[in-house]
């Protein structure tokens, strides 16, 4: 007599469709979490992915050659706020964007669905600020003789210098990658098998150039830090060129850079991504 039967696919992770169900789960019990408890794994959350992003400058300083190459190693680092994220456990907007696979469902209401995203945008925006502030203290940005400083103003001088329309659909291509890599993270079995769902999709969206609204919370302050309150030597070293950055301002930061973008991330990672799955998956007959 044969034994029962072992499928591979349970062994190695969940199918598809038993992924969309465990997407619904986890949307259920996000909506449902307390405030305080959603605010201070927002505010984690935020804070994981401004370390990503210090480790994204970090690696990419000093780097002018080789444009595609240098994108590709920063990728790979800044995968490393996802990474906690999503092993460590927080809560992070553009992931979050997904529980509206149990709105669709009807399982959560709408109410509940904009008091997460708007607890979790609050807490991510402090907690990237908080590394912000962190890092200016630090002085880091005058390491390499000034080149992660420089760094930083070009990549903020660059994000606060695009059309909103063009912004908006940065965010949403970014967004799409991002939820990818967290939707695959619901077939894993261990951490490891999480941190490769994560790599491929998060290194792909940062070589490409796309935006992420929690990582611009960071990547706009501090640079607007360094050029307000910056030490002196570093600003000397600029010279000139300091007006080049006069395009780093609060209105475009808000308005130019991170109102488009999360705006992007919404309809990339909610609409492309979360309610593409639930219609194929979740969705019943008479919906």
């Amino acid at each position: 007599m044969e034994g029962p039967s072992v499928t591979t696919e349970h062994i190695d992770g969940l199918l598809p469709p038993e992924m969309a169900l465990q997407a619904e789960r986890i949307g259920v019990a996000k909506a449902g979490m307390p405030v305080l408890k959603t605010l201070v794994l927002a505010i984690l959350a935020g804070s994981f992915i401004a370390l990503g992003a210090v480790f994204f400058t970090s690696v990419t300083s000093g780097s002018n050659v080789y444009y595609g190459l240098t994108r590709l190693l920063g990728g790979v680092a800044f995968s490393l706020g996802l990474i906690l994220v999503v092993v460590g456990g927080a809560e992070l907007f553009t992931g979050n964007n997904l529980i509206v696979m149990a709105w669709a469902g009807k399982k959560i209401s709408t109410l509940q669905v904009i008091r997460n995203w708007i607890i979790v945008l609050a807490g991510n925006f402090i907690g990237a600020v908080f590394v912000a502030f962190a890092m200016f203290f630090s002085r880091q940005y005058t390491f390499a003789s000034g080149a992660v400083g420089q760094n930083i103003l070009n990549i903020a001088r660059a994000k606060c210098q695009f059309g909103f329309f063009q912004a908006v659909v940065l965010g949403i291509m970014c967004n799409i990658l991002v939820c990818l890599a967290v939707w695959l993270c619901f077939s894993a079995r261990n951490a490891s098998v999480k941190i490769l769902c994560i790599l491929f999709p998060v290194t792909a969206f940062v070589t490409a150039g796309f935006e992420h609204s929690i990582a611009n919370m960071y990547f706009l302050p501090i640079a607007t830090l360094i050029l307000h309150y910056g030490d002196p030597v570093f600003l000397g070293q600029l010279g000139s060129n300091i007006a080049t950055y006069d395009s780093v301002t609060w209105y475009n930061i808000f308005v130019n850079n991170l109102l488009p973008v999360t705006i992007g991330n919404l309809i990339g990672g909610a609409g492309f991504v979360g309610l593409v799955y639930w219609f194929v998956y979740l969705r019943k007959p008479q919906q």
